[in-house]
């Protein structure tokens, strides 16, 4: 058997060094293999979402996408959809940071004439069975339906506030979250568009 190390201070430090400098080496190995695919994992998803949200469209969004940079430091992304050289939609990849959990990032697709076509959440940390329904509870049919709105001149805030859309049911605070990214998304369209 080999010699066994002394259990002093210098050697247990040398031992910690060598573990964590073996364990970051192999997360940066692992990183640089999966760092490709995790970017192209997002940009399909982020392609499937623009698919969602707007109507049929011929043109590539994601090569005519444009960055606007808001004043509290976030970003929002436009992709003008188009068939046949006319306008047929936008998405908007948007955010809040007002949600009961923080971030919540959605695409919200927005007509030519500025009313809401679909939408489609991004990502999220609301609470499960109740915030995170957002992902259905504000499509067509459902109880608080936003599609055909057209923000700005309708009340696309939650009823409990004077507007005209169901919260989900004990979750007013991601209602009022999802509902101000769409119209953080509409206000900056409308403005983009002037």
């Amino acid at each position: 058997m080999g010699k066994k190390l002394e259990s002093n201070f210098k050697n247990m430090v040398l031992v910690l060094f060598a573990v964590t400098f073996v364990a970051s080496a192999a997360v940066g190995v692992v990183n640089a293999f999966t760092a490709d695919k995790i970017a192209l994992a997002k940009q399909n998803k982020q392609v499937e979402a623009i698919r969602q949200v707007v109507a049929e469209f011929d043109n590539d969004p994601m090569a005519e996408a444009d960055t606007v940079r808001m004043p509290d430091g976030g970003e929002l992304v436009f992709f003008p959809a188009t068939k046949n050289g006319q306008p047929v939609g936008t998405a908007v990849k948007t955010y809040t940071n007002n949600g009961f959990s923080g971030f919540v990032s959605i695409m919200v697709g927005f007509n030519p004439d500025g009313s809401v076509y679909n939408y489609s959440v991004l990502e999220h940390k609301e609470t499960p069975g109740l915030g995170s329904k957002m992902d259905v509870w504000f499509t067509k049919g459902s109880k608080g339906d936003i599609t055909g709105k057209t923000p700005g001149t309708t009340g696309l805030s939650v009823s409990k506030d004077g507007g005209d859309v169901d919260a989900i049911t004990a979750a007013t605070i991601s209602s009022r979250a999802f509902l101000d990214a769409v119209n953080r998304a509409a206000k900056a369209l409308a403005d983009k568009q002037k």
